[in-house]
Order: structure tokens, then C-alpha cells, then sequence
């Protein structure tokens, strides 16, 4: 399959739900969209449209990957057209778009994090960047209830939106190895590392909770539509709760569910 863009003309579709995009993608995949402003509505549409397919599966629907505010729908050139496909999934939304937000109830957890000299050593770059103290950063965190949007590399939840009051960008080096639970911001979006691995996110803390084993399962306790906040805790904590497996009851904030 091609990795660029085809030529073609842009497909749309305005629902009462949202406008729909889908743009030819090669010769075998659509790129498909929701029309919005506000990034936080795309993340959110591209998830509930990604379920929605998953669920619909249209004839000759090979995959559907998922992107930051966007879906790549694979399919079979053989089975359905380009066109064929976007009219498909143009009707999927006008039927059962908005109706799709039982597809995935969505759970909600509590992830502790460490900050100190060795587990940010961002931070400090952060908060000058944004203008604000290193505390102020780690408000912003704390207090900004998360969607994880969907799952990147190694299974790394990818999560939106941190309400800073601008842009964090990425580093100018990126590190060729960072531990795993490293808590990393860019944009507005945060992420955390499952598993060692090279990273140009700025890196803020640290989870002492396991949030990947492939021992379990599934590897994950999380999944794309469910929610996430930061509670900052103490290093005496961190012997506590090392090496426990994240799931929606291992930490709790008063008031948080």
C-alpha cells in the first residue's frame, strides 16, 4: 500500500452529528476525519469513528488505525472503492454516530507520579517555556482530566488534553532511552512510557505503577475512551506502590470518581 496521499477529490459529508472527511489514502485506505476547530472534538470524533467501524465493519474492511484526531481505514480495493467505502461510512455516522458512546463505557484511573531531579528532568524547561513556575506546570496536570485517545508505540497511552495555558514543544535532542513510567508531555498532550525506549516527549515524573505487562491479560488494564488524571505523591510512596500493575482501583483520590 502507498504512504502518500492519492490524488483524488476530498470526500465529505455533513451529518447531524458531525462533518465527516475522507480523503483517499493510496491505493487501499481512506484517511477519515472529523470537521472541527477544537482539536479535543477531533480526538474525540476520530475515537467514537474508529469504534464505530470496528463495530459496523463495512464490506471489504481490512483495518482501521488509529491517529491523534484522525482514523486510516484500510480495505480491500478488490471488495469496495474509495467511494464506495466513504459512502458506507457516511451513512454509519448518520445512523449511529451519536449513539455510539456506549460502545465503550470507559473507565477511569488514578495514576500516581514521582517528581523529582531524576524522574523530571524536563520539568524546569517546561515551566519556562509556558511561562509558569514548575509547580504551576504540575497543577495544570493534576487538575485536567485526561481521554486517552489512543494507544501508540508499545501499547503507550496517548492522552489528551493537558489544559496548559500554551504549546509544550518536544526536545531539540531526543533521548535515546527513557525508564518506563516516565510521565512526558508535548503539545497538549501527555504519554506515558511502558517500556524502555527513545523519546523526543519532555519527560515531567514518574509512575511507580506498572502500566504494561505482557504477563497479564491483557497487557493493559486501559483503553482508548477511557480517563486519566495525574495525582503528584510523594517519594515515600514510591516503595509502595513499585512493580503494582495500574488498574482503575490502584490509587484513589478522594472525590476523584
Amino acid at each position: 500500500m502507498s504512504t502518500q496521499p492519492a490524488p483524488g477529490p476530498q470526500l465529505s459529508q455533513q451529518s447531524n452529528a458531525a462533518a465527516i472527511k475522507a480523503v483517499p489514502f493510496g491505493d487501499s485506505a481512506l484517511m477519515v476525519s472529523v470537521f472541527s476547530d477544537d482539536s479535543g472534538e477531533r480526538q474525540e470524533g476520530s475515537r467514537k469513528l474508529r469504534e464505530l467501524l470496528l463495530d459496523v465493519r463495512p464490506q471489504g474492511l481490512l483495518d482501521v488505525v488509529a491517529g491523534v484526531d484522525s482514523v486510516l481505514v484500510e480495505f480491500d480495493n478488490l471488495a469496495v472503492s474509495h467511494g464506495q467505502l466513504a459512502q458506507t461510512i457516511r451513512l454509519a455516522v448518520a445512523g449511529g454516530f451519536g449513539d455510539n458512546d456506549g460502545a465503550h463505557a470507559g473507565m477511569h484511573f488514578v495514576i500516581p507520579m514521582v517528581v523529582n531531579q531524576t524522574f523530571a528532568p524536563d520539568l524546569a524547561d517546561v515551566a519556562a517555556e509556558l511561562g509558569i513556575s514548575p509547580e504551576a506546570v504540575l497543577g495544570h496536570v493534576e487538575d485536567s482530566v485526561l481521554n486517552i485517545n489512543l494507544l501508540a508505540s508499545a501499547m503507550a497511552p496517548m492522552m489528551g488534553r493537558v489544559q496548559f495555558p500554551g504549546q509544550v514543544s518536544r526536545c531539540k535532542e531526543p533521548r535515546t532511552n527513557v525508564d518506563p513510567g516516565s510521565v512526558m508531555v508535548a503539545g497538549n498532550n501527555a504519554i506515558i512510557q511502558p517500556f524502555p525506549g527513545p523519546t523526543g516527549w519532555k519527560v515531567i515524573g514518574r509512575t511507580p505503577l506498572v502500566i504494561c505487562d505482557i504477563r497479564e491479560n491483557p497487557p493493559t488494564s486501559y483503553s482508548p475512551g477511557d480517563t486519566v488524571r495525574f495525582k503528584v505523591v510523594p517519594e515515600s510512596e514510591w516503595e509502595r506502590l513499585e512493580g503494582r500493575f495500574l488498574r482503575t482501583d490502584s490509587y484513589t483520590i478522594e472525590g476523584a470518581h
